[in-house]
C-alpha cells in the first residue's frame, strides 16, 4: 500500500506525522456528492455499487486524507434482518413498524449476510479498484445497541427513551434482539474484511445515552463480542460517543484503536486509557465553523496533545453538511503540514 500510515498508527508504530481521515467524509458537504444526491434516494445510493463507491472516493480526490471509509449506512443490518428502514427526506431513519414486544424480536431473523448484504461486498471491490492500493479502506457498522435504539424507537431520538424503556421493562426480550444483532454484524463486518476492507469500525452513537453500570449490560459486552470475533482478521476501531466513562474498560478489550469525542480531553483520555492504545479524534465538529487559520493552530495543538505517535486525527463525530470546503481543506491540511 502506498500510504499505509493509517494502518501503521493502528499498529502503534512510530511515524513522522499522524494519519488523518473524517467521520462521514464521504458526503453531504461536498457539492459533488450533492449532485448525485439530487438524482437517487438515500438508499438507492447505499445499493448501488458504482454510486457508494463514487460517493467513497470523491473526498479522497478533493483532499487526499489518509483513509476512505466506505458509504453506507448503519441500517442496512436491519433492513436485512427483517426491519422496514426509511429514509425520510428532512426527518431521517423511519421504521415504520418499530420492535416493540417478544413476538417482535422473534420476528427479526439473522440473515446470510452474503446475500442480503451483497451490494456492500461489491461497492468495497469496486472501491479497491478506485483507490489503486493508495491508501486503506475501513469498513463500519453500527454498534448492537445502537442498532436497537432505532429498531425500538423507530426514529432519532434526543434520548431513545422507548428504546431504553424496552430494555428495561423486557431485559429478556431486549438480550436476544441484541444478540441478533451482534450474529448479523459480525458476518457482515467478516465479509467486508474478506472483500477487501483493511479495517471495520464500530460506532456506538448512542451508547452515551446509558448509565456507566447499563452500557455494561446492553452495550458494552456485544461490542467486545465482535471485537473478539474480527480482531484476528483487521483492526477493529470502537467508537463510543459519549462513552469515557468506559474508556479504561475499552482499552482492555482487544480494539486496535479506540475513537474519541470532543468533551473528552486528550490528556484525560491518555489517562483513562493506560497510555499504550493508539486513540483517534477529537475534533469537535463545529469548530470546523472557525476561520481556516484558526483550525490550523487547534489541530497542531492536538496533535501535541495526544502525541504524533498512537494517534489518528479525526473529528469527535461526522462533519457536519453546512462546513465550508476551505474549512475542510484546511483540517486536512494541518495534519499533512504538521511537523515540517
Amino acid at each position: 500500500m502506498k500510504n499505509d500510515l493509517f494502518l501503521r498508527a493502528l499498529k502503534g508504530e512510530t511515524v513522522n506525522r499522524p494519519p488523518v481521515w473524517m467521520m462521514r467524509q464521504a458526503g453531504r458537504y461536498l457539492p459533488e456528492f450533492m449532485e448525485i444526491k439530487a438524482k437517487y434516494d438515500f438508499f438507492t445510493r447505499c445499493q448501488t455499487p458504482e454510486l457508494a463507491s463514487e460517493i467513497t472516493v470523491q473526498p479522497i480526490r478533493r483532499y487526499g486524507m489518509d483513509a476512505a471509509i466506505l458509504f453506507s449506512d448503519i441500517l442496512v443490518i436491519p433492513q436485512a434482518m427483517n426491519i422496514e428502514v426509511q429514509m425520510k427526506p428532512n426527518f431521517g431513519p423511519y421504521l415504520p413498524n418499530p420492535v416493540r414486544s417478544q413476538k417482535d424480536v422473534d420476528n427479526v431473523i439473522v440473515p446470510d449476510v452474503k446475500e442480503e448484504l451483497n451490494y456492500v461486498y461489491e461497492a468495497i471491490k469496486v472501491t479497491k479498484e478506485k483507490l489503486n492500493d493508495e491508501i486503506p479502506l475501513i469498513g463500519f457498522a453500527g454498534s448492537p445497541w445502537t442498532i436497537l435504539c432505532y429498531c425500538v424507537q423507530g426514529q432519532g431520538s434526543k434520548n431513545f427513551d422507548k428504546a431504553k424503556e424496552f430494555c428495561f421493562t423486557n431485559p429478556i426480550a431486549a438480550h436476544q434482539l441484541l444478540q441478533k444483532i451482534t450474529d448479523t454484524t459480525i458476518a457482515y463486518l467478516k465479509e467486508k474484511v474478506k472483500a477487501g476492507c483493511n479495517a471495520v469500525q464500530v460506532f456506538d452513537s448512542w451508547g452515551g445515552m446509558l448509565s456507566p453500570v447499563d452500557y455494561q449490560e446492553f452495550s458494552w459486552q456485544y461490542i467486545q463480542q465482535i471485537i473478539d470475533a474480527l480482531k484476528d482478521d483487521a483492526p477493529v476501531i470502537a467508537f463510543g460517543k459519549g462513552c469515557w466513562f468506559a474508556l479504561s474498560e475499552m482499552a482492555k478489550s482487544g480494539a486496535a484503536a479506540l475513537g474519541v469525542d470532543w468533551t473528552c480531553s486528550p490528556k484525560n483520555a491518555r489517562y483513562l486509557t493506560g497510555g499504550n492504545i493508539t486513540l483517534q479524534g477529537n475534533f469537535d465538529p463545529t469548530r470546523l465553523f472557525s476561520p481556516p487559520a484558526e483550525i490550523k493552530k487547534m489541530v497542531h495543538q492536538m496533535i501535541n496533545e495526544f502525541g504524533k505517535d498512537k494517534y489518528i486525527v479525526n473529528l469527535g463525530h461526522g462533519i457536519l453538511p453546512n462546513i465550508g470546503l476551505d474549512n475542510a481543506k484546511a483540517f486536512i491540511d494541518a495534519v499533512k503540514e504538521y511537523g515540517n
